[in-house]
């Protein structure tokens, strides 16, 4: 028969035990979440922009260095970090006249979108992009553009728009900042996402320790020549 000593310190070394196991637990769950892959916002270039060059009027197209991508925040026990994804497989048109952007769509390549410069699984799971490979963007009525942009100074507006996305097309507003660079247009902007919105079903993360945020936030940086 075991004497209380000896059931004293089987209890001491059984919660010994769980302590030291939910130490690994919760430095695990910090460890994995803040070592993944986070990339910075989408902005304008930093520095100063070249003089306009040319009109601002005119069919504006997207160019291959422009960037689209997501931010969505994921936490594990009290531990967060913003998880990225970016594509460069961009595609549309701006149309500028009279002081106003008249027409916009964007297409974006959810099939090119990596996460710390590798293909996500998960995400193409998400999205079902084998059946909507892509997400568009599209204003819905015709902006003015705020004073100054046509002398090169950096604005910021607001523009109704929408988001179709996993084959759901949901109206949206895009905050913009945009300015002109030599004989480029620079915009950068964000939309946010709730992912049931467009009935997109998120990765189960860590289940009841923690996951993936349902706000997401879509963003891009597109660099624009005038089609001559």
């Amino acid at each position: 028969m075991k004497g209380p000593g000896r059931r004293r310190r089987w209890w001491r070394w059984t919660l010994a035990g769980v302590a030291v196991l939910v130490v690994i637990v919760v430095g695990g769950a910090a460890i994995f979440v803040k070592s993944q892959p986070s990339a910075a916002p989408l902005t304008l270039p930093s520095g100063p922009a070249r003089p306009p060059a040319g009109p601002a009027g005119g069919t504006w197209d997207v160019t291959a260095s422009s960037v689209a991508g997501f931010r969505i925040r994921e936490s594990a026990l009290g531990f967060g970090n913003d998880v990225t994804g970016r594509t460069s497989k961009i595609t549309g048109t701006a149309v500028i006249a009279r002081s106003q952007v008249t027409s916009a769509v964007f297409r974006i390549g959810l099939t090119e979108i990596t996460v710390g410069g590798k293909p996500s699984p998960q995400l193409a799971a998400s999205l079902d992009t084998a059946a909507d490979p892509d997400a568009t963007i599209t204003l819905t009525g015709p902006v003015r553009l705020p004073a100054g942009f046509d002398a090169g100074r950096t604005v910021t507006a607001q523009f109704p728009g929408q988001l179709m996305l996993h084959g759901v097309t949901r109206p949206v507003t895009i905050t913009l900042s945009a300015r002109r660079d030599g004989s480029t247009v620079e915009a950068a902007g964000s939309i946010p996402v709730t992912a049931a919105h467009w009935d997109v079903t998120l990765p189960a993360g860590f289940g009841f320790l923690g996951g993936l945020s349902s706000e997401a936030t879509a963003e891009f940086l597109l660099i624009l020549h005038r089609r001559q």
